[in-house]
């Protein structure tokens, strides 16, 4: 077993890139909103409406990546390298199809899903624009996915950092260059935002793939070319058995999501805007969070493969704590200035005022969603992706019916979303302890 501070530097060198890669991209994120909405609130919505549902199909792929992030964790839990690396082959290998299909559909089809949304005219062509300049960064995320579970299962996640400073930084400039037209360039805005973004993806990509190739010692669950090609798929299928779990339990929160969305737009045509904004916000602390949970699954897999019940329930617990801590500070920093973080996104002092209350909530959700975040990955670093899927299935018919409850019946407004989402995720993260508390080995 581990000694205890073993345990811990481990979790850190595996969580502290991803998060560092992540919090990067946020910022990025940011700044790009912060261009587009000082240009005009209407863009804010525009991308939540577009980015939500393309964000529910890409986080769909990376989901399906799960199960064999699980099995290739256990197999060097139980230290079987050829098992860790013939799962791994296979998944680099057939985890492509899927993203190759759903560029087709972004390209071709975006419009038929902001219908189903109740997107305005005036926002559905900014969607629609939006959709089809992003598409192709589906074609790279299948290879994305797959070496992004190498990276982690081979403990060495430190090249995220730079991968997320050459993307983010890349696309910032970009921005400012093709968002407002500076230096001599084209005045582009909402299109100007989406090229950027896409040029700074595959750029970023690239750079990726030069790493695999430059430091594959550092990967030690790294197939190689040879493997890749003579890979079987029968490995990837019984990945997908896991991960389809996963990736169902992602799609359905992100279902969730897309009804709230849904329901904010028969309020008014801000309100989709002023929910993103505090979305945006609180997505910013949820990397840090799930980068957390990402160290939670890979070394709960370790643990699970080596049979290793102390070791597991020690890296639950310590993560709990770390990731309550990360909750509280944001808490009370957001009660002190709610207004700081949204200037970013507007000026409007009406927006900014009655966005206080939405904030507020956010942070005092950020415990429950910590609950889940770090339960739920310690829950399927054991192999129970299942138990998830249930209850996120559960989560997310609870969440819907009570926002629509709130909006249609109380008329509570946008607050009534926020109640909702409160309520869901402090069930669920009650219901998820008390499935971890009852794992044995």
């Amino acid at each position: 077993m581990l000694f205890k501070s073993e345990y811990k530097n481990k979790l850190v060198k595996i969580f502290v890139p991803i998060m560092l890669s992540n919090l990067i991209s946020q910022v990025q994120m940011i700044i790009d909103r912060s261009f587009l909405g000082r240009l005009d609130i209407i863009y804010m919505s525009a991308l939540g409406n577009a980015t939500a549902p393309m964000w529910t199909t890409m986080s769909f792929i990376y989901s399906l990546s799960v199960g064999a992030s699980i099995l290739i964790s256990q197999a060097v839990g139980e230290k079987d390298l050829e098992k860790a690396k013939n799962y791994a082959a296979s998944m680099v290998k057939y985890h492509n199809i899927l993203p190759v299909i759903m560029f087709l559909f972004w390209t071709f089809c975006g419009s038929t899903v902001f219908k189903m949304m109740g997107v305005t005219p005036n926002v559905m062509k900014l969607c629609v624009t939006y959709t089809r300049i992003y598409a192709p960064v589906f074609l790279i995320i299948g290879l994305g996915a797959s070496y992004g579970v190498v990276f982690q299962t081979s403990n060495y996640t430190k090249p995220l950092v730079t991968y997320g400073i050459i993307r983010s930084v890349l696309n910032i400039i970009l921005d400012w260059l093709l968002i407002f037209g500076n230096l001599g360039f084209p005045r582009m805005e909402i299109i100007g935002a989406a090229l950027g973004t896409t040029i700074a993806e595959f750029i970023g990509a690239f750079y990726l793939m030069y790493v695999t190739i430059r430091k594959k010692d550092k990967f030690f669950t790294s197939p190689g070319l040879k493997r890749i090609i003579a890979s079987k798929i029968s490995p990837y299928i019984k990945s997908l058995r896991l991960g389809v779990n996963s990736a169902l339990e992602d799609l359905l929160w992100n279902i969730g999501n897309l009804c709230i969305i849904r329901i904010l737009n028969t309020i008014n045509e801000m309100a989709a805007g002023i929910y993103s904004m505090v979305f945006t916000v609180e997505i910013i602390i949820v990397v840090i969070i799930a980068a957390l949970g990402s160290g939670t699954l890979t070394i709960t897999g370790e643990a699970t493969g080596a049979k290793d019940h102390k070791l597991y329930r020690d890296v639950v617990k310590t993560a709990i704590r770390w990731s309550f801590c990360v909750a509280a500070i944001t808490l009370i920093f957001i009660s002190i200035f709610p207004k700081l973080p949204l200037r970013l996104f507007t000026t409007d002092e009406e927006v900014l005022r009655i966005s206080v209350v939405y904030i507020i909530l956010m942070a005092v959700n950020l415990f429950g969603k910590s609950g889940n975040i770090i339960l739920g990955s310690g829950i399927r670093g054991y192999g129970d992706t299942r138990w998830m899927l249930i209850t996120q299935s559960i989560g997310t018919a609870g969440v819907v019916s009570i926002a629509a409850l709130c909006v249609f019946i109380f008329k509570l407004g946008i607050l009534g979303v926020f109640i909702a989402v409160l309520l869901d995720e402090a069930l669920r993260a009650l219901i998820n302890l008390i499935r971890f508390l009852k794992i044995k080995f």
